[in-house]
């Protein structure tokens, strides 16, 4: 009898315990949002927020005053491409085309969500793609107003294009994004409609020679380079799409390709990130399935965009002199007492991923110290690891929609070691940088010399222009190495070994 109670009170405890994991394992789910896992097809407003919490910004400006403003800002949230819309009316036809082989071979259709049955693009019938959507517009709108108010004493003057320069490339979105921030940046100070609005002037290079904010797009080598790699980025991706369409095909019995769960992560990424909807092509993945695509995306930014070969960020030194060369300009003006109203304060830049990207890996922001040391020595980085591990590159963070860098120049007063100050903040708050030991402020001195120099010793031209063959030569070993990285058994438990690409 002593038995018996003694095995049911076993199996109840063995219940509660499960109920305990499963009651844990959805409370897990409830509160994981995918709208934080979409890489660069991130909204501003759900990621910003997200920050080291063990990171302290620093304390030493506070009796200083800011003097001028370095603004590299991502357009804000647009609509898919032409292309990309293209691909989701085709998307349409070959879910179709899944859901009747189904039908014919007269196996049960429960399994099948009842939104994939009937799904269209919501973009059907669109015959442009890539603008500004009302989102966008207003992530920048409101971020000029808060750059205004974070920095008062900055945006007191009267406007005058000389002193507040906005530039742009000449794609609309991007252009569209700076009207939509010169709007809040502005608002009040005019006599326009009720807002108080006023023109300002936004300036442009063109696509053909815009070196600053288009550099990826008129460097030759870069082109050659990534036109190199992307048979290896998606090598690389390969083993996290094989297993989860194996598990979606298992799931709800569908015949999808790999080609098909892409289509797929790429639908979840528009549906959340523009329409706020996350039940319908989002809901096919769990949250570690979502994990692993977000892996991939960030792996593909790293090799193609950022520390995973030095001419993805070297190829901005243009955008780094100008950076460079605008704070000197405040100095000097700080220094011989130019008028108030003579001199620009702020410099502010409208582009792209493939500008902001590279422009933070020049100044050494997601790194730890000692990456910054291999970068100064121009040695390659290991592969950002793999989840669960936790890595500092993180494309939702580093360019969400919106995504933002501000290098503030200080002036402090004369009994300090240094009289100019180098703040930076990424999408808003202090970051800290490797090459400043960590903090969020440098000297503007020991910026200028560790942070920059390193970079602006190499000349654009040089860069962009060199004759590529020589550097393949080394090509086959490099893939070798890859592709035993993907299928190594050790790969997901260990990051990636240094590979020379």
């Amino acid at each position: 009898m002593l038995k018996n109670s003694m095995n049911v009170a076993l199996l109840l405890l063995i219940q509660l315990l499960l109920i305990a994991i499963a009651v844990q394992y959805s409370t897990a789910d409830e509160s994981f949002d995918v709208r934080q896992h979409l890489s660069t097809v991130s909204r501003y407003d759900i990621v910003k927020d997200i920050s080291d919490d063990s990171f302290a910004p620093s304390q030493n400006l506070d009796q200083c005053t800011p003097i001028h403003l370095n603004l590299v800002a991502r357009h804000g949230t647009r609509a898919p491409t032409k292309k990309r819309i293209r691909e989701l009316e085709a998307f349409a036809a070959r879910l179709e085309v899944l859901v009747r082989d189904v039908k014919e071979q007269k196996q049960s259709l429960d399994k099948i969500p009842a939104w994939l049955m009937v799904w269209n693009s919501p973009w059907k019938g669109k015959r442009t793609g890539g603008e500004l959507i009302s989102e966008g517009e207003d992530e920048l709108y409101h971020l000029g107003i808060r750059v205004r108010e974070q920095f008062p004493s900055l945006f007191s003057e009267e406007y005058h294009p000389a002193i507040y320069s906005i530039k742009t490339t000449q794609v609309p979105r991007a252009s569209a994004s700076a009207v939509a921030f010169g709007m809040g940046l502005f608002s009040g100070k005019g006599k326009l409609g009720p807002g108080g609005h006023r023109a300002f002037a936004v300036t442009s290079e063109s696509r053909a020679s815009d070196t600053v904010l288009r550099f990826h797009d008129c460097c030759q080598s870069y082109k050659d380079f990534r036109r190199s790699q992307e048979p290896t980025v998606k090598k690389l991706k390969e083993p996290v799409l094989d297993e989860i369409t194996h598990e979606l095909v298992k799931q709800y019995g569908l015949n999808f390709t790999k080609q098909d769960v892409s289509s797929l992560w790429f639908l979840c990424k528009q549906e959340a990130s523009l329409l706020n909807i996350t039940n319908q092509a989002c809901s096919l993945f769990s949250p570690t399935e979502v994990s692993l695509l977000e892996w991939a995306d960030d792996l593909e930014l790293f090799i193609l965009k950022g520390y995973g070969n030095s001419l993805n960020y070297r190829m901005g030194v243009p955008l780094l002199e100008d950076v460079i060369q605008s704070m000197e300009q405040a100095i000097k003006a700080k220094e011989e007492g130019y008028a108030p109203g003579s001199y620009e304060k702020a410099r502010l830049r409208f582009a792209h991923a493939e500008t902001l990207l590279p422009f933070s890996c020049l100044i050494g922001l997601f790194l730890e110290e000692s990456e910054f040391e291999l970068i100064q020595r121009e040695q390659t980085l290991q592969y950002p690891p793999k989840p669960p591990k936790t890595r500092n590159w993180r494309g939702n963070m580093m360019a969400p929609f919106a995504g933002n860098n501000m290098l503030v120049l200080y002036s402090c007063a004369s009994d300090n070691s240094s009289k100019y100050f180098v703040k930076v903040l990424h999408n808003e708050r202090p970051i800290p940088i490797p090459g400043c030991n960590g903090s969020d402020s440098c000297p503007f001195e020991v910026f200028k010399e560790r942070i920059a120099a390193p970079h602006l010793k190499h000349d654009y031209s040089a860069l962009c222009n060199v004759n590529l063959e020589q550097k393949k030569d080394s090509a086959p070993g490099m893939f070798s190495q890859m592709f035993g990285w993907i299928f190594s058994p050790r790969n997901a438990d260990t990051p990636a070994q240094k590979v020379e690409l």
